[in-house]
């Protein structure tokens, strides 16, 4: 059994999503795999995600409302096997804590020729999260191919 963690910086908007279309695959396709996130920062620890997270999600019949976010730990480098991060600042930021570079991966090199997945709150109004949904709906589908969990 496969074990992924995304990681984005406060666990609000980006890694929620996700973990949410991550498990939401593993429940269409009965997979094995244990998913869940996190943040490198621990600005948000205990809070649901963002509004417009939950918004996006439920809009694409994916439940992440009850989430919480939570700040990575060392035991979390040890426990998982796929650690993947949002964007380039996450992954320099993930390796200076300490992450096994043979688990870190991001999210971009799996669809979108390893772009950042942006922070939605970049953009205007809703789109930014229905932009960003779509690249991590995309991106974790090939993630979950690619790495064979399928």
């Amino acid at each position: 059994m496969k074990k992924i963690l995304f990681v984005c910086l406060g666990n609000i908007c980006r890694s929620p999503i996700a973990k949410g279309v991550a498990l939401n695959m593993a429940y269409e396709k009965n997979l094995d795999i244990v998913v869940d996130s996190c943040g490198t920062g621990d600005y948000h620890q205990g809070e649901k995600p963002c509004a417009n997270s939950i918004k996006i999600a439920k809009a694409n019949n994916i439940d992440i409302s009850k989430y919480r976010a939570r700040a990575i730990t060392k035991d979390d480098f040890v426990s998982f096997d796929i650690i993947v991060g949002l964007d380039e600042s996450n992954m320099k930021n993930l390796l200076k804590m300490g992450c096994p570079k043979e688990k870190l991966f991001k999210l971009g090199s799996f669809g979108y020729d390893n772009q950042d997945v942006p922070d939605p709150y970049f953009f205007d109004g809703f789109d930014g999260f229905l932009k960003v949904f779509l690249m991590i709906e995309t991106c974790v589908h090939n993630l979950i191919e690619e790495k064979r969990i399928i």
